[in-house]
């Protein structure tokens, strides 16, 4: 956890926040942090009649069946094995799994959520590999727009492949979730996209879109640690990773994200193997020696662990 100036490098080993002693603690899977704003009524219904609906609707629902939906809002796809995993820690479970899927089953009967035809993890893993994705009324019963904007609409069959990184980022929200249920450390929020991106001038005056694929926040004792997520699959090639790395280095030179927040947080490359990361970590070391301090590069399946340790670590650069 590095604090980070406008120019120069690593400066302190964590962000103390002037709010963590008086913040109060709040379970992150019940809350709806980083949704996109609310939007307009659903198409083909009057904006009365949309908002009638789907008020009526709401009022069926209970606090569990929106946080579920809220989740599905901020990550925008889920694992039936990842709602229980998220949202039924109480019981055996066995007990968890029944719940999750008869919570599910009657949120896909209300039309609220999609289940998608894909399946993770084959004919074995039954009802809890199925995706499912917000519905268009679903959103409205949120008041909550679309993922990737203002119009609200179902969820589509999307490619293997987005679908593969989107759930890897819902799946780092989860380990982060379950993984500080135990108080020692506190998700204070989890931001997917499109509410992490971050827009900046760049050099030449265009108007350039930062996307990393998360951000989080997370609470140590007094301190907070703040980190933007790039979930790396091994798809991309290292020029690209390149790119990308210099466009953090553009928009940590601009002061923008300091000025408002106080500190910049570390760029933090997750990688499915140790020799994905080694390549990673190459092509950091070809930046100036200053914006090396931006990024640490680690395995996902160490990604929780170092996020929510004290002091955090990484690869150092």
């Amino acid at each position: 956890m590095v604090r980070l100036g406008s120019r120069g490098g690593a400066r302190e080993l964590a962000y103390r926040s002037p709010y963590r002693s008086r913040r109060a603690h709040t379970h992150p899977a019940s809350e709806d942090r980083g949704l996109p704003p609310p939007t307009l009524p659903l198409p083909g219904r009057s904006p009365v009649s949309g908002r009638g609906h789907a008020a009526r609707l709401r009022a069926q629902l209970g606090e569990r069946d929106l946080a579920v939906l809220g989740s599905l809002a901020k990550l925008r796809l889920l694992t039936g094995k990842q709602v229980q995993r998220l949202h039924f820690a109480d019981g055996s479970p066995l007990t968890q799994a029944r719940r999750a899927r008869a919570l599910l089953q009657r949120l896909t009967n209300l039309r609220l959520v999609v289940r998608l035809d894909r399946r993770i993890g084959g004919i074995r893993a039954g009802s809890d590999g199925h995706l499912y994705g917000l519905s268009g009324l679903g959103q409205a019963v949120l008041g909550v727009g679309g993922p990737l904007g203002r119009r609200r609409r179902s969820m589509w069959e999307t490619k293997p492949w987005f679908q593969d990184h989107v759930l890897a980022v819902a799946e780092l929200a989860v380990e982060l979730t379950t993984g500080t249920r135990d108080g020692l450390a506190e998700l204070l929020a989890f931001a997917a996209e499109p509410a992490c991106w971050r827009r900046f001038t760049g050099s030449g005056g265009q108007l350039i879109t930062l996307k990393p694929d998360a951000f989080v926040r997370i609470g140590l004792g007094e301190y907070e640690q703040r980190a933007f997520i790039e979930m790396d699959l091994g798809t991309e090639s290292l020029p690209t990773i390149e790119g990308k790395c210099r466009r953090y280095v553009a928009y940590w030179r601009t002061g923008r994200e300091q000025h408002t927040h106080g500190i910049f947080p570390k760029v933090w490359w997750l990688t499915p193997t140790e020799q994905r990361q080694t390549g990673i970590t190459r092509t950091v070391q070809r930046l100036a020696h200053e914006a090396r301090e931006l990024f640490t590069v680690v395995v996902s399946s160490q990604a929780a662990e170092r996020l929510t340790s004290w002091p955090a670590g990484g690869t150092r650069l």
